[in-house]
């Protein structure tokens, strides 16, 4: 079986890491990874590969940030001409960037199955690019792995119910697999104490792109730095645009690091005292590691934990109260499985596919 993985961001560099391990255990499977170039930064790119022992992409298109349509676009042209020449059997997409379209909309032309990893997820508003990207992406899959119960209940309202799985999270398999090798050392470098600071990372284009929006959101934050440090590893386009609008002034008192790798990340979450983040990764990371995040979003994908009163959406002008708010709130744990669903997708792969 030849499986043609497809990562450029972040996140799917976590996730690719845990199922390509559990791809390697297995002679009669061959993988062909391909980086879009989504995320073309270093440190928020070629790091991962170095930390998580992964090995070189196969091809790197090299396709950096642009305009949705343009990007798109740019992707769906190059990968159709690489998957002619490797001729996969299966193609495995990772969440909802437009990596993840541009992938389907790719082997469906070509008529090659469909895998997506972190299938079901919805949210609100419906017109969000990942919205798009994870629905569309969804309709012609032909094996869908869902990391929750909630998730399959999703596919299951709009009528999909055919090749879906509940695998749990692979975001899970990793973050156990590597909690022993999390790299603390920031702590003492940035004179940071346990509990005693915020982790923030924030880039949708919809709280950074425009300058009403950003300015309340830094103020806000701003707040809370007077009480409790906040640290904040900023992605490129946070950076731009804070500059861009001149907003200098209003991260002053807040703790600007550049973007850091998973291991480092994971060492200053573990002994935060919350997370504030508009990512759904990190969301996701901050429960792993049982730390509350309030998240500068309308509504997320992973409506389990905001469900369950774990984590809190909040408005720009709420950030302050949110993170100030030390009401209890019960831990619920295995929402998404085991820390073993890249073992699960593998094996389901194996036994359809081969």
């Amino acid at each position: 079986m030849k499986i043609f993985s497809i990562i450029g961001a972040r996140p799917q560099f976590v996730k690719e890491a845990i199922v390509q391990n559990e791809i390697n255990k297995y002679d009669e499977i061959k993988e062909i990874v391909v980086h879009t170039g989504q995320h073309y930064d270093n440190n928020m790119s070629d790091v991962f590969f170095k930390v998580l022992n992964m090995k070189k992409p196969d091809y790197n298109l090299g396709i950096k940030a642009s305009n949705h349509g343009e990007m798109t676009g740019k992707m769906i042209i190059e990968l159709e001409k690489i998957m002619i020449e490797e001729s996969p059997d299966i193609v495995l997409l990772y969440g909802d960037t437009n990596s993840t379209l541009a992938g389907a909309i790719s082997a469906s032309k070509l008529k090659i199955k469909i895998a997506h990893v972190e299938a079901g997820l919805r949210q609100e508003p419906k017109d969000i690019p990942e919205e798009t990207n994870r629905v569309l992406t969804d309709r012609i899959s032909t094996y869908l792995f869902a990391p929750s119960d909630l998730a399959i209940e999703n596919l299951d309202k709009e009528g999909i119910t055919q090749g879906v799985y509940f695998t749990g999270d692979v975001m899970y398999d990793i973050f156990l697999k590597m909690r022993p090798r999390f790299d603390y050392s920031m702590m003492k470098e940035l004179s940071l104490e346990k509990n005693d600071y915020i982790m923030m990372t924030m880039h949708r284009d919809f709280n950074v792109d425009t300058p009403e929006k950003l300015e309340k959101i830094l103020k806000d934050v701003n707040r809370v730095s007077k009480e409790i440090k906040v640290v904040l590893p900023i992605h490129p386009r946070t950076k731009k645009r804070i500059e861009q609008f001149g907003f200098e002034n209003l991260i002053s008192n807040i703790i600007i690091i550049e973007p850091i790798d998973y291991l480092k990340l994971m060492g200053l979450t573990e002994n935060c005292f919350k997370v504030i983040t508009d990512s759904g990764g990190y969301q996701k990371e901050a429960y792993f590691s049982g730390k509350q995040a309030v998240i500068i979003m309308p509504d997320t994908g992973w409506r389990e934990l905001t469900g369950c009163g774990f984590n809190v959406l909040t408005q720009e002008n709420k950030i302050y109260d949110n993170v100030m708010n030390t009401n209890k709130v019960d831990y619920i744990e295995n929402i998404y499985g085991n820390g073993k669903a890249a073992e699960k997708i593998i094996s389901i792969l194996k036994e359809k596919v081969i």
